[in-house]
């Protein structure tokens, strides 16, 4: 995977933690359409860099229940990615808009036109 696909991953983990706490690691990677495993590597990293913290569920009978949250660092973090996001994508669809005006101009050229007279 690319640093970029890292990147998009870990800030959809953390987009779906700052909007869901209360939460498991499955229904996480069935929701970002993401490994079970994938997901266990993002949130040790991102419990690793201080972003996340996890705490057990005290009054669940699964002990590995976790609720996981953004820290303060976190919420920093997320911002920043999600404006590069942002910037990224935005400079994808104006490259693609382009594109999109070329493939016309292309399509409507005197050896495309059907002359109908």
């Amino acid at each position: 995977m690319s640093k970029k696909e890292n990147i998009d991953n870990d800030l959809k983990v953390m987009r779906y933690l700052h909007g869901k706490q209360n939460t498991n690691q499955r229904e996480m990677s069935q929701s970002l359409n993401i490994s079970l495993g994938k997901v266990n590597y993002i949130l040790k990293a991102l419990m690793e860099k201080g972003i996340i913290k996890a705490r057990n569920f005290t009054s669940n009978k699964n002990k590995r229940a976790y609720i996981y949250f953004l820290t303060a660092k976190g919420i920093e973090e997320k911002t920043k990615l999600t404006l590069r996001f942002f910037d990224r994508k935005s400079q994808e669809y104006d490259k693609l808009k382009q594109e999109l005006r070329d493939l016309e101009k292309e399509m409507q050229g005197p050896n495309n036109r059907k002359d109908y007279e």
